[in-house]
């Protein structure tokens, strides 16, 4: 593979807060907000610093993401998160390259509660046709007729929101633009899995979220990763966090709690070079 020696470095700060109105007795969060060193980033630092909370393990995970389990301190009602640090970034026009990790390549074929395919993927699917020279531009296809059919809308689908469910819709942001995609490329036989990581906008710094795209496991390529939302692969503006089969798995905070308190989250995100 040769690359150009297109190079970035990108200094990103991702803030997470989380306030509750009744104290909280017992809660752990699982955070991926740590990026790792690849083909296509290398990390220079990175920091996470816990608010509210301790640190009870650091481990990798079964997709090979860094993982930090947070325990709440007994009784709090407000806990946060600050990650962030430097990144050196190369355009390696989205390829990653050969598999790692602990799942092996079958398991990114297995539909999950939110990539199921029913007739509207399906329909996708048949649309797409067979037309294409190699499986790449096949993929490029598909992630143009995606984001065709999800037309970029906030505040239409939640984290719950399906597959199905969103080309029904019609509407959505880059998580169901991921699922959506992700589910037809398991349909047609292929490895596919979700990316949760940053994406420095040329026009801005400060951002709402942290962003989402696909990555896809074609012979003598390995992976290499569609960008449905902005149409293309990822490039030298894109650092990589954590993957699985969908967004459950590579989301940069889960966990559980217990009690009946109402949650709030605020969330501050800056990438710039």
């Amino acid at each position: 593979m040769v690359f150009t020696d297109n190079r970035m470095r990108l200094k990103i700060s991702h803030h997470t807060s989380y306030h509750y109105d009744e104290p909280v007795q017992y809660a752990l969060q699982q955070l991926r907000l740590t990026p790792k060193t690849n083909v296509s980033q290398k990390v220079i630092s990175w920091s996470t610093t816990i608010k509210g909370g301790r640190e009870e393990v650091e481990f990798d995970d079964h997709n090979n993401n860094r993982v930090v389990l947070i325990s709440f301190e007994p009784g709090c009602q407000s806990v946060s998160f600050l990650s962030e640090g430097e990144v050196e970034t190369t355009d390696t026009s989205g390829i990653i390259g050969k598999h790692g990790g602990y799942a092996p390549l079958w398991y990114f074929k297995r539909y999950t509660e939110l990539t199921t395919p029913g007739p509207h993927v399906r329909s996708l699917v048949k649309e797409l046709g067979n037309d294409f020279c190699d499986d790449v531009n096949k993929m490029h296809e598909l992630s143009e007729l995606v984001e065709r059919k999800v037309v970029y809308e906030t505040g239409r689908t939640d984290s719950s929101t399906k597959a199905e469910d969103t080309l029904e819709v019609g509407h959505g942001v880059c998580q169901d633009h991921t699922h959506v995609f992700i589910c037809a490329v398991r349909l047609m036989g292929l490895p596919a899995r979700y990316v949760s990581g940053y994406l420095m906008i040329d026009d801005r710094i400060d951002q709402e979220a942290s962003h989402a795209w696909a990555e896809v496991y074609i012979s003598d390529v390995g992976w290499i990763g569609f960008d449905v939302s902005n149409r293309i692969s990822p490039d030298h503006r894109y650092v990589r966090v954590a993957t699985g089969l969908d967004y459950r798995e590579a989301a940069p905070i889960s966990g559980m709690r217990y009690g009946d308190s109402s949650e709030s989250m605020e969330v501050s995100l800056q990438v710039q070079q």
